[in-house]
């Protein structure tokens, strides 16, 4: 089947693209990518992690968000002892870190595996098996490691061989070298044959419960058997004439991206990478915080949230402030026929705890500051990771979605922007620099022109500039279909990102 795909590793992209000449469609071809990308991308997903997918169907016209991320444990029995998590930081260069909190009291329930199973049984046509097999085949054998893959390994070596069982299945590797991760392979003929009941009823599930029980977790057999996939209505919101569509609460990088399309909307056009342009993204990035401080992380599980935020009067009353002052991946999916599956998925910075013989890497989302959200068990996270969609005449105009943690909504929002008011195709939108505003400094990417940093500097912005790109900023995967019917894909060079174009 004709289609184009995009994903944070050529080998992740490669699969799904196999998928699409094989006839699958979209969906098919981003459950198979999903899968390879535990394997070519086990730092960021795998089993043990959570994610959404957006579903575009074209011969309805609807979309809908499958949400499988991580839920709070707590349910049956609680352990005789819970650990306390751990702080580690990760160096992004030699001047921005970030703190990580690991260990067996970090890991909530992951959904993947359940994720992957309710896309294809809803809307997969290709065989279960077929789909996994690609991932098995990757990890049985091994891959060369890519230069940004050796670089995330190594900025995330003290988490992934934090443990015995983790120095056992990663060991320091350079770039060109090859990784098998042939525990995890195993695992994943478990899923093929078995489906995703074998990691929350069966063998493997029992294998993870154990571990976590013995060494301070808090996840229990109740918690695996309780899990469920949920489907949502996405976040709708309109951007220069679009309707873009997107994951809505509880979680947050949706919400926080629809109110920055809102105010953007309402902002004139500037040329793109001007200082105007940057401060204006800048200013916007600020009122996203700025929601974020106040009843912001409650409000997303009581309801009508977007509501009061995407509202006229509250978009004027930013606007009038914005004018005064002038650990994830992603796969995305269009095939020929119109139908678009967008896939987000992450293991947080990981856990830093492998169940023995399994190769499962577990989340640590309980200690990711920034999904904090209730305390019951069995309630689903907040996330900032948001699958998205722009149509235009009831199409898929560009699926997109981002990695990066705190910063991948900003990412999201830059890509559209680029694509939508730029005119930029989808290459050119994901690789041109960023911004990202944190508390008071503004981090600018390697690329943007000096003199409008200048200029930026003088309007009294405190910068950061950094003399390269780096992952630090996203890694966005975006598919674009074009006015004359033609599709284009991107994977961000940030992350070694790649995209395929069949037929």
């Amino acid at each position: 089947m004709r289609g184009a795909i995009a994903a944070g590793h050529p080998l992740t992209a490669e699969v799904g693209a196999a998928v699409l000449t094989e006839g699958g469609n979209a969906v098919d071809a981003c459950v198979a990518a999903g899968f390879a990308s535990w394997v070519v991308e086990s730092p960021l997903t795998g089993p043990g992690g959570g994610g959404f997918m957006l579903v575009h169907r074209a011969r309805d016209r609807t979309t809908r968000l499958l949400d499988f991320f991580a839920a709070v444990p707590g349910l049956g029995r609680a352990p005789k002892e819970a650990a306390e998590m751990e702080s580690i930081d990760v160096d992004f260069d030699r001047e921005t870190a970030q703190v990580f909190h690991i260990g067996p009291a970090s890991c909530a329930v992951p959904g993947n595996a359940a994720g992957l199973e309710a896309a294809h049984r809803s809307y997969g046509s290709l065989p279960w098996p077929e789909l996994v097999a690609p991932a098995i085949e990757l990890a049985r054998t091994g891959f060369p490691l890519t230069r940004q893959q050796a670089y995330l390994h190594a900025i995330l070596d003290v988490i992934l061989r934090h443990t015995p069982e983790g120095r056992r299945v990663y060991r320091r590797r350079a770039a060109g070298e090859r990784l098998r991760l042939p525990d995890l392979a195993g695992s994943l003929e478990r899923i093929a044959a078995g489906g995703a009941r074998e990691l929350y009823e069966g063998e493997l599930g029992r294998a993870l419960v154990a571990h976590l029980r013995d060494s301070g977790g808090v996840v229990s057999s109740a918690d695996l058997r309780a899990y469920r996939v949920i489907r949502r209505r996405p976040l709708a919101v309109r951007f220069r004439r679009r309707e873009v569509l997107t994951n809505p609460p509880p979680s947050s990088g949706g919400v926080l991206i629809a109110y920055g399309l809102r105010l953007l909307d309402r902002l004139p056009h500037e040329p793109a990478g001007s200082a105007e342009a940057l401060a204006q993204l800048a200013e916007v990035m600020r009122e996203q915080s700025t929601v974020r401080q106040r009843r912001f992380a409650g409000d997303l599980y009581r309801g009508g949230l977007p509501g009061r935020l995407l509202s006229d009067q509250a978009v004027r009353r930013a606007l009038a402030r914005v004018q005064a002052v002038s650990s994830t991946t992603h796969v995305s999916v269009v095939d020929g026929e119109g139908n678009a599956a967008s896939l987000s998925a992450s293991a947080g910075s990981g856990s830093g705890v492998i169940v023995p013989g399994t190769g499962i890497h577990l989340n640590n989302m309980l200690g990711e500051y920034d999904l904090r959200g209730p305390a019951r068990a069995g309630a689903r996270l907040t996330s900032m990771m948001a699958p998205s969609l722009v149509v235009e005449r009831g199409r898929p105009r560009l699926v997109v979605g981002s990695a990066g943690s705190v910063r991948l909504r900003g990412a999201i929002l830059q890509a559209i922007v680029n694509v939508l008011d730029h005119g930029l195709g989808v290459e050119e939108a994901i690789t041109a620099p960023r911004v990202h505003l944190e508390e008071q400094e503004l981090h600018c990417e390697g690329g943007a022109e000096p003199a409008e940093l200048d200029r930026l500097e003088a309007m009294g912005y405190r910068l950061v500039r950094w003399r390269r790109r780096n992952l630090y900023f996203g890694g966005v995967s975006a598919v674009e279909l074009r006015r004359d019917g033609s599709l284009a894909a991107a994977g961000d060079p940030r992350r070694g990102g790649h995209g395929v174009v069949v037929g």
